[in-house]
């Protein structure tokens, strides 16, 4: 592989040729290589480093982990603030994580550096979306405060530059600024998955579980995971669901659905034990959970 040479140029373009045969692992595995190699250049490699952990977060996006993907995002920010394609990933790792406000505000400053980009456009129609259901009328009270992009930023996206080599982004990314195929699998999961709750909507769970199996093909994301959980309960497949909540949990640890339908699906499997367990996890992250409260009750009496 051409990464022995050991430049983190040339890590970079072995990590690129990684992703683009779709091997995200080894892929995040050269970008961390070549951040090594940086690791003492200071402000020199900025940049540079900033490119790399951006990349480094589009390989965490595609393998559903969705906070590992934030942590390099909110790296590549800090070196370079504005920079639209950690926003963007981030924005949809946040969003995946249902941190519907994070995302809210990361697409919507994505539009005051570049207002074309259609990625977040919609990606600031489905926030508002789910914000309205989830907070009702007054959802913008709760909203945390959307940064003011500063006029230079706004300039040094907008205005083209020959010095970005094709070499800095993973395959499948266009210029900077515009959205590239990894936000176009993530649409597509994401709208298949908004698919797989209208058919849960009308209690049609066995169409459901088709659109959610659909979207991870796309895209590993928790919701899809623990939606798709909750369509075994109904349908009793309670094997099942326990596999697509370890699945959520793998991606985020502290996932409340994913801990109380796993409990759900054990305590029917008369796995009283693991069931106890997972909603001592469950209280331990939201202690006053009501619906974890009285399932423990049940839990203690079986």
């Amino acid at each position: 592989m051409a990464a022995g040479g050991g430049s983190a140029s040339a890590l970079r373009r072995a990590g690129n040729e990684e992703f683009r045969r779709g091997q995200y692992g080894p892929a995040a595995q050269l970008y961390g290589r070549a951040l090594a190699l940086l690791e003492d250049a200071g402000e020199a490699a900025a940049e540079e480093r900033s490119v790399l952990l951006a990349n480094r977060a589009a390989c965490h996006l595609k393998e559903g982990a969705c906070r590992l993907c934030v942590a390099d995002c909110c790296g590549a920010l800090k070196l370079v603030p504005f920079s639209i394609k950690p926003l963007l990933r981030r924005a949809a790792a946040y969003e995946a994580l249902e941190s519907y406000q994070l995302a809210y505000v990361d697409y919507k400053t994505v539009l005051q550096i570049d207002c074309s980009i259609q990625a977040a456009h919609d990606g600031v129609n489905r926030m508002t979306k789910a914000l309205q259901e989830k907070d009702g009328v007054n959802w913008r009270e709760k909203l945390p405060p959307i940064p003011t992009v500063p006029i230079s930023a706004q300039k040094r996206w907008n205005a083209p530059s020959a010095a970005a080599p094709a070499t800095d982004a993973p395959p499948g990314s266009t210029s900077q600024g515009h959205p590239d195929q990894i936000a176009a699998g993530v649409e597509r999961a994401r709208t298949l998955k908004e698919e797989g709750n209208e058919l849960v909507k009308k209690g049609n769970h066995k169409k459901a579980i088709e659109k959610y199996t659909e979207s991870l093909k796309l895209n590993q994301e928790c919701a899809a995971y623990t939606n798709r959980a909750l369509c075994y309960l109904t349908l009793k497949q309670h094997k099942e669901a326990v596999q697509d909540c370890t699945a959520a949990l793998r991606l985020d640890p502290k996932n409340i659905k994913a801990f109380y339908r796993r409990a759900q699906a054990l305590k029917e499997l008369k796995d009283y034990k693991s069931s106890i367990a997972d909603i001592n996890s469950l209280l331990k992250i939201e202690p006053k959970n009501t619906a974890a409260l009285k399932l423990l009750q049940e839990l203690k009496r079986a």
